[in-house]
């Protein structure tokens, strides 16, 4: 028998996921077929006719938009109404709610100059600040591709050739995951031809791109990054009781599901320099366009950076999708390496302050960062059930932690005076 705090909640909760339903950020942002295939009639020479007449056109949305924002207002005004303003559960959901109304205003503004503003506002901006002092995301991505440039060719193995065609890793996958998710029957690994990745996790399912091949070492990625994390943490938020808005994720849990599928593919090994690579790409690609760089600067870039014309022409599209070839970028591509470095340091901190036991509930569902303590406390009360599928890097709390005490030593060297130091070893 619910009581009727956890009867509130359940029936708040599930009025968000039903009213998020039909909002398929991706699916508005699709390019028709014959976008490529003129850019590619056109030798790469001319930008791609988008703007936002186009998108009303070809790409309609599915719902109307301005009742959406009234339904999420509606549905803001009965959390405070019925949980107060300061419920911690309440007061996660009222920011669902307002993320998402935004979210509609972005898909409003596709193909106009206010479409970046409102995305950077939702995942954030290549010159964001992560402290006073800190080096941006923009410094990030030129550190990491200065360091690869050195260990180019010095680290490839055979598990980095690609062997293995699409149908293969479905396969591959399905018997892996099957090994992972031991008492899931529905979960599904299948072909698709409409994703720009090469692969994407949804509810109960896995798409691999058709038609492409890939290296052991990708399809590793594939395995613990949509695998244990992406589709981990859909299934713990569908397994809540009355939180069931955990299994849906606005843009502010993009960011921490990207830094989780992140940070698990570096403990598991998973990760390799060309990944590395195509992740600071995308911060580089994205500042180039917040600076004004179009479509074409952007697709030569990745020219230049040894991509063959169709992966180029796919990666910038992540770029401008929802936006104007000449407009701003969509940052989302962003949330890998900020969630990352985010994720990373909470981590350091939790162990360094004796909060390690938080650590798995980043696990519990489409979280956000900064409402960890708030869940924490949930699980205590018994209105969140602990997370069912952790990986096993952060189900081991005591190695976990033992890397984390090094790591914080490790932050307070000098590496410039170190490389004076072991100038002579390192020659």
């Amino acid at each position: 028998m619910l009581t009727e705090y956890q009867q509130v909640i359940h029936e708040l909760s599930e009025r968000i996921v039903a009213a998020q339903k039909p909002i398929r950020i991706l699916d508005a942002f699709k390019w028709d077929p014959e976008v490529q295939e003129q850019f590619f009639k056109d030798k790469f020479k001319k930008l791609p006719k988008i703007d936002d007449e186009y998108y009303q056109r070809k790409n309609p949305l599915q719902f109307d938009a301005a009742k959406k924002i009234e339904e999420f207002y509606e549905i803001e005004r009965s959390i405070r109404r019925t949980l107060g303003q300061y419920s911690g559960v309440g007061s996660i959901m009222q920011r669902m709610c307002h993320e998402y109304s935004r979210v509609v205003e972005m898909l409003l503004a596709r193909g106009t100059d206010k479409f970046t503003k409102i995305s950077q506002e939702l995942y954030g901006s290549s010159d964001d600040a992560f402290h006073i002092g800190a080096p941006t995301l923009k410094d990030l991505a030129t550190l990491v591709t200065n360091t690869l440039s050195n260990i180019k060719d010095q680290v490839a193995t055979e598990a980095d050739e690609e062997l293995h065609s699409s149908d293969e890793t479905v396969e591959i996958l399905r018997q892996r995951l099957a090994g992972y998710f031991t008492d899931q029957n529905n979960l599904r690994v299948e072909l698709s031809d409409g994703i720009l990745a090469d692969a994407s996790a949804g509810a109960e399912r896995i798409k691999i791109h058709a038609g492409l091949t890939f290296s052991a070492r990708e399809i590793r990625t594939f395995e613990v990054h949509e695998g244990w994390v992406h589709l981990g943490t859909t299934l713990n938020g569908m397994s809540q009781p009355y939180c069931t808005f955990l299994s849906k994720g606005p843009p502010s849990a993009t960011v921490t599901q990207e830094g989780l599928a992140i940070i698990t593919e570096v403990f598991t090994f998973a990760s390799y320099p060309g990944r590395l690579k195509r992740l600071t790409n995308r911060i580089t690609a994205v500042s180039m366009a917040e600076e004004g760089a179009n479509f074409l600067d952007v697709f030569n870039f990745y020219r230049d950076q040894g991509l063959e014309e169709l992966e180029s022409f796919h990666a910038t599209t992540r770029v401008f999708r929802g936006s104007k070839p000449d407009g701003g970028p969509f940052t989302k591509d962003l949330s890998y390496s900020k969630g990352f470095i985010l994720i990373y340091n909470y981590i350091r901190l939790a162990v360094q302050r004796g909060l390690v036991n938080q650590i798995p509930i980043l696990f519990i569902g489409k979280t956000t960062l900064e409402d960890i303590h708030i869940l924490s406390d949930l699980v205590e009360e018994g209105i969140l059930v602990p997370p069912r599928y952790i990986p096993p890097q952060f189900r081991d709390l005591a190695a976990l932690s033992a890397w984390m005490c090094y790591s914080l030593f490790l932050n307070k060297l000098d590496l410039g005076q170190l490389a004076t130091d072991f100038k002579a070893i390192l020659l």
